[in-house]
């Protein structure tokens, strides 16, 4: 089981989460990895269509570890789509780096989907993604549409990696072997985060911002679009009468003319601008609660959680968020409330906000909970998923 093995993994494009645990895979001494891209985004600037601004990540997404972007013949190339990645020439170029196993993330778009189905039987595909049930959704033929391409693509797989409790029931709903699902869990660089998310940088933070020690800082980090409720936060926060409470709204899209006229008589409430990967630590190291009220199908995760938590934040999550289930546990660490209701949302956040010492409590619950979500513990699993799925082809 120590032999050297060949990984090649496929995925659409540098994302600042993963390009970290790439580098941390590849240094493994039993792994040699190879990342296939599929997508140009982030490397250079390029506009976001739901930040509605030009991004380039300001942290390394391609230093230490070996990958190759595979041309995309896209009119319209990107992850908006199911024909915004078309790369023609994957295959041929995963087979010539001859790898003993492929991690595809994810199945819905058609370079993925056609890799599953016409790689040679021989090669062993593990599948990534975080896909999950949390959300009830009516039927529609789009979504039926969806669900058949999954049990499909899920099916001609050798391994499913899990990132969560979520994820794991989605894979056993489809039909997929419990036994060949592996816990491989969603996971963020804690050292930089936990590191460069230290309490005096957020105190530092928050005297540039001009907010008192005492305050009770509560978070929104993300895109202002409408999957993710901020406009629901924003109207749940207005009724919770606590002057000693300030809401953070930290991002750009959509959404935010709305939720500035929506917030504009009231003084808690600050707007920052979208902040690169370099600043995020200090913002969340500013704040004592970090608030995900998403709703839909979309959330699938939710990864900054995993971020927040790092820095000592406690936690409220909508029930239709992938990561509730792993990373949020009432009475040690947060809150859930049912997605949707300005009501519930209302109520968990008084209830947060009435207790700042048990607010610092959760805090470092959180600090201690996701260690378990680590690179370390990531690379485990799919260390034993690869030994599987190798030893199985050798029979």
């Amino acid at each position: 089981m120590s032999t050297l093995k060949r990984i090649a993994v496929v995925t659409s494009h540098p994302i600042q989460y993963y390009a970290p645990w790439f580098r941390f895979v590849a240094a493994n001494p039993r792994l040699d990895l190879k990342v296939f891209y599929l997508w140009d985004f982030g490397v250079n600037y390029q506009t976001d269509r739901t930040f509605g601004t030009s991004i380039k990540w300001d942290i390394p997404l391609l230093d230490g570890y070996d990958y190759e972007f595979v041309p995309n013949v896209s009119s319209n190339p990107g992850t908006h789509s199911f024909g915004g990645l078309n790369n023609p020439s994957l295959l041929a170029r995963v087979l010539k780096f001859a790898p003993d196993a492929v991690m595809v993330f994810g199945y819905g778009w058609r370079s993925m989907l056609e890799f599953i189905l016409r790689r040679p039987k021989a090669l062993p595909v593990l599948i990534r993604g975080d896909a999950h049930f949390l959300c009830p959704t009516p039927f529609r033929l789009r979504s039926w549409l969806k669900r058949y391409i999954a049990q499909i693509a899920i099916s001609r797989c050798d391994a499913a990696l899990a990132v969560g409790v979520a994820n794991r029931q989605f894979y056993l709903a489809n039909s997929f072997p419990e036994e060949r699902i592996f816990h491989v869990p969603h996971c963020v660089d804690n050292a930089r985060f936990s590191t460069q998310g230290r309490t005096e940088v957020g105190q530092e933070f928050r005297q540039r911002l001009g907010i008192p020690e005492a305050a009770k800082v509560v978070l929104f980090a993300g895109k202002f679009e409408r999957k993710k409720r901020p406009d629901l936060l924003v109207r749940a926060f207005r009724h919770i009468a606590d002057d000693n409470a300030i809401l953070m709204l930290v991002g750009s899209g959509q959404l935010e003319s709305q939720l500035k006229q929506m917030a504009a008589d009231d003084a808690r409430i600050r707007f920052l601008p979208f902040q690169n990967q370099s600043q995020i630590p200090q913002m969340y190291a500013a704040a004592d609660l970090i608030v995900l009220p998403s709703e839909g199908p979309g959330e699938t995760w939710g990864l900054v959680i995993n971020e927040a938590m790092n820095c000592g934040c406690a936690a409220i999550v909508s029930t239709h968020v992938g990561c509730g289930p792993d990373l949020v546990h009432g009475g040690m660490n947060g809150w859930h409330f049912s997605a949707g209701s300005q009501d519930a949302l209302e109520r968990v956040l008084a209830d947060a906000l009435a207790d700042p010492e048990r607010l610092r409590r959760y805090g470092e619950a959180s600090m201690q909970l996701i260690q378990n979500y680590s690179f370390e513990s990531a690379t485990g699993g799919l260390l034993q998923a690869i030994d599987a799925v190798t030893a199985s082809q050798r029979m």
